[in-house]
């Protein structure tokens, strides 16, 4: 089995349009959640998001392009460029053959959708834009990635909610392990702060009015954002031998399937997860050291995730760190995992835990330390990262410092 190492990373997010500004925010416990702003925001109960300030895609994208590039696309472009730019790879002849493109999204062109049904049934136009398909299909971004870059190895896309990246990553960093690809681009997206897109998830009555306060006891519900998160997943011997800079190791993965309910958490799915991450990653308990947790601030999400940890790592878990990033930059919902996998780097690289803000209260449910409020120092040598997603399909990855 090939070892596994990102050398590139790339995000845009609500906490800022590279991973350095996004990093920074997350040291400084920055809040990216802000009022929405977009066409009929005054018809939604819920009027608060993580969402892109200052994303000018008429800068960075021709007018063909913007044809077809749906906004959780152009997030997608732009993080896969940062990273790709980061990692120095080139992807020529048979490198570029066999590397491909692994991306997670639970709505895709949410958007386009928006816009087009607007069109039709409220302006009663009875023709829309020809590439209206192509632009909203989750795929899209993973084929312009591949496009764009020359990649023409296994290209597709994963959608399970909001464990879509995490899925997406595990998938490709099997892909590399193996053998079957040298490279592969991989992470994921979401941009589904539009008015249908709230709207819908209104209904679900999770969300929060005013803050994502995961683990505090006054926690009320969950906060969406937008955004992506790209990486490249190398093998270790092809990214010694170009001199490429590693910044951690991919050790392991798990994933589980509750089998129970459509919208609550299951402890035993959530523990399985976790406990075949460490299993897959040749790892004890006691050598992690922190975790990033799903830790979405709704009741439910929060205390069965607290009661996992509890239960898998026993007594260690009280020596544990664990803190919801979701806080800062909201719930991206499919392309959540992979902004939160840069706060897995930061922690592996720079020894800073980024916290989880927005923590009032103490819960006896979730007596764990949360790393409450403020950015923490501390050395780090292996990380897990979890995303447990509606319809109980968990996945965890399992990092290391190199």
């Amino acid at each position: 089995m090939k070892r596994v190492v990102i050398t590139g990373a790339g995000t845009i997010n609500s906490l800022g349009h590279s991973v350095p500004d996004t990093l920074e925010a997350m040291r400084e416990g920055r809040c990216g959640i802000s009022d929405l702003e977009f066409r009929d925001v005054d018809r939604l109960a819920i009027k608060i998001g993580g969402q892109v300030r200052g994303f000018e895609a008429e800068g960075r994208f021709n007018r063909q392009q913007m044809t077809l590039y749906d906004r959780f696309t152009q997030f997608t472009l732009t993080a896969a460029k940062e990273a790709i730019d980061q990692s120095g790879i080139e992807f020529h002849g048979e490198l570029a053959a066999r590397s491909g493109v692994v991306l997670g999204t639970a709505g895709g062109g949410v958007s386009t959708w928006d816009d087009n049904y607007r069109s039709v049934y409220e302006d009663g136009k009875n023709r829309v834009h020809p590439f209206v398909v192509p632009k909203l299909m989750n795929n899209a971004a993973a084929s312009h990635v591949s496009m764009e870059h020359n990649l023409k190895g296994p290209s597709f896309t994963v959608s399970t909610a909001c464990a879509s990246s995490n899925h997406a990553m595990s998938l490709a960093f099997q892909m590399v392990r193996s053998g079957a690809a040298p490279a592969m681009i991989t992470g994921g997206a979401e941009s589904m702060l539009c008015f249908g897109g709230v709207k819908a998830w209104e209904g679900l009555r999770v969300m929060s009015k005013d803050a994502c306060r995961p683990f505090s006891a006054n926690r009320n519900g969950m906060v969406q954002g937008e955004g992506a998160g790209v990486f490249v997943f190398e093998e270790y011997e092809h990214a010694r031998a170009r001199g490429a800079e590693i910044l951690c190791e991919v050790v392991g993965f798990a994933m589980s399937s509750d089998a129970s309910d459509i919208v609550m958490p299951s402890k035993q799915g959530a523990s399985r997860a976790m406990e075949g991450a460490l299993v897959d990653a040749k790892l004890n308990a006691s050598d992690v050291c922190y975790i990033n947790a799903h830790g979405t601030g709704t009741a439910a999400n929060d205390k069965t995730e607290c009661a996992a940890v509890a239960g898998v790592f026993g007594p260690h878990a009280d020596d544990l760190m664990i803190s919801s990033t979701k806080s800062m930059h909201g719930h991206l919902i499919g392309g959540t995992g992979a902004v939160e996998l840069l706060a897995c780097i930061m922690a592996l690289r720079d020894g800073i835990i980024a916290p989880t803000i927005g923590y009032e209260e103490p819960d006896p449910e979730c007596a764990l330390d949360v790393v409450p409020n403020e950015a923490r120092e501390a050395k780090v040598d292996v990380a897990l990262s979890n995303a447990f997603a509606f319809g109980g399909l968990n996945a965890v990855l399992a990092l290391k410092r190199i």
